[in-house]
């Protein structure tokens, strides 16, 4: 028995045969920089951006951050596919190994008076036609992975595994830009909220003041009903904003799995604007392969459909078998455990579907066509994620410039609106200046306020591009 069994053992020596493919890391053109010009607080230094959200240095913002990670369902849900893909993984690598079965029976039968036992042989009269069979056993299988389909099989599954887990990490990376682009943008509407009020004092008093020169006739009643109109439009844009703030509080409050409201007293309590930091390192083109969690999945999904051609490819040859079986088999309760009643059986099988191989070679080019597929959208993702960062660098470095730009127009709004309340004072201007250019200031104003929080919201738009966020703890 042993020496017949020795072929099947150089068999087992040659599993390590596969057939297909081996996959090789596609090699992607990328630029060597960026088109925009870094200027400014942006640099080309390679840094990793995980912990972006401290460059704020904000306590509130960070406590967000983390209370999100933990409790977000997306996120959860995200954990979970990691979970039921790390099974089907191990369901692939437990496909290497044999397959054991047991089993065992009892049963009263009846043979046939009539069944000869071996031609023309009739059964005895002394044989009995009714009796009891006890049947008890384990039966084995192994198929031996001579041409590498169970390993390409578990090489798809190693790289879906990962690919899901990017997916996680993609999920985390747009969560974190999530919740402090909404923290932004209450922040920034509290400081907007904040402008319009002072804007509404000042010109409540500029109103009553106007009021009571035209109670002296020193101004006309037109001079009084433009101070109050220029009044009710800026407190028009009052309820907008209180609405912006509302909604980016609903919004927090479900990415942390809370009601909607859960969060109104503790972020509606005015706090500045989260400064943004100096300096952020966008590092160059090419650290994109390796920062970006959604290109590295797309890579992983080409890996998978890869071993997977190898995979359709093995049912082209023969499948080897080697079965099994002992146990038990008596036609009496007493005697069943003894040696007598020991049945078992050993030796080969070969499977080939010859006649199917039409139908296997169409399976083989459907899946050639969709590695193709997944090649095709690597490439896209790439292209995407470049054409994303490339647009958060114009949209920050510009606001940037417009920020400064405004800050420039506010401060001479300011001395515009002194020289005019000087010279309507003194007689020398017209109301309708001086109405003209508090007008400017406040639009003006308005504007910056608007801008600082767009500066900060682009900042984080630009740390998502960059794929920053989720090789930090808070994403382990």
């Amino acid at each position: 028995m042993k020496t017949k069994l020795l072929p099947f053992a150089a068999c087992v020596l040659l599993a390590g045969c596969r057939v297909g493919p081996d996959y090789q890391p596609p090699a992607v053109k990328v630029p060597e920089q960026w088109g925009e010009p870094l200027s400014g607080c942006v640099t080309g230094q390679v840094k990793r951006v995980s912990a972006w959200w401290k460059s704020f240095n904000d306590a509130e913002l960070d406590a967000l951050i983390e209370r999100a990670a933990a409790t977000n369902l997306n996120l959860r849900i995200a954990e979970a596919r990691v979970r039921q893909s790390r099974a089907q993984r191990g369901l692939a690598q437990a496909d290497l190994w044999p397959s054991i079965d047991g089993s065992g029976s009892y049963s009263r039968q009846r043979q046939s008076e009539n069944q000869p036992i071996l031609g023309d042989i009739s059964i005895p009269s002394s044989v009995p036609f009714e009796n009891n069979v006890y049947q008890s056993g384990f039966d084995a299988a192994w198929e031996l992975d001579l041409f590498g389909g169970k390993h390409r099989a578990i090489e798809a599954a190693d790289a879906d595994l990962v690919a899901v887990e990017y997916e996680r990490h993609e999920v985390l990376v747009t969560l974190l830009s999530e919740v402090a682009r909404h923290y932004v943008v209450i922040r920034g509407a509290q400081r907007q909220l904040a402008v319009l009020q002072s804007q509404i004092a000042a010109q409540t008093e500029t109103l009553t003041i106007t009021e009571n020169r035209v109670k002296i006739g020193a101004a006309t009643e037109l001079d009084a009903q433009r101070a109050a109109a220029l009044l009710a439009t800026i407190q028009s844009q009052v309820p907008p904003l209180e609405t912006t703030v509302q909604a980016a509080i609903h919004r927090l409050g479900v990415l942390l799995d809370l009601h909607p409201d859960a969060l109104r007293d503790e972020l509606s309590v005015v706090r500045p604007l989260p400064p943004v930091p100096p300096e952020v390192p966008v590092g160059l083109p090419s650290d994109l392969i390796l920062h970006r969690p959604d290109v590295r999945k797309a890579e992983r999904r080409l890996a998978a459909d890869t071993a997977r051609i190898g995979q359709v490819k093995s049912e082209l040859f023969p499948k080897f078998f080697l079965t099994g079986a002992v146990g038990q088999s008596s036609a009496g309760a007493g005697d069943f455990f003894s040696s007598s009643s020991r049945t078992w059986s050993i030796g080969p099988t070969v499977q080939w579907r010859i006649f199917d191989f039409g139908r296997v070679r169409s399976q083989i080019r459907a899946q050639i066509a969709v590695q193709d597929q997944t090649m095709l959208s690597y490439e896209q993702v790439i292209l995407n994620s470049l054409e994303e960062v490339e647009n958060a660098l114009v949209a920050y470095a510009k606001e940037q410039e417009h920020r400064r730009l405004l800050a420039q127009a506010v401060s001479a709004h300011q001395k515009a609106v002194e020289l005019a309340n000087e010279q309507y004072n003194e007689g020398l201007g017209n109301y309708l200046d001086l109405l003209d250019t508090q007008r400017a200031l406040y639009v003006a104003q308005g504007a910056l306020a608007q801008s600082e929080r767009t500066v900060a919201v682009n900042l984080i738009m630009l740390y998502k591009a960059l794929g920053g966020g989720w090789d930090n703890s808070v994403a382990q």
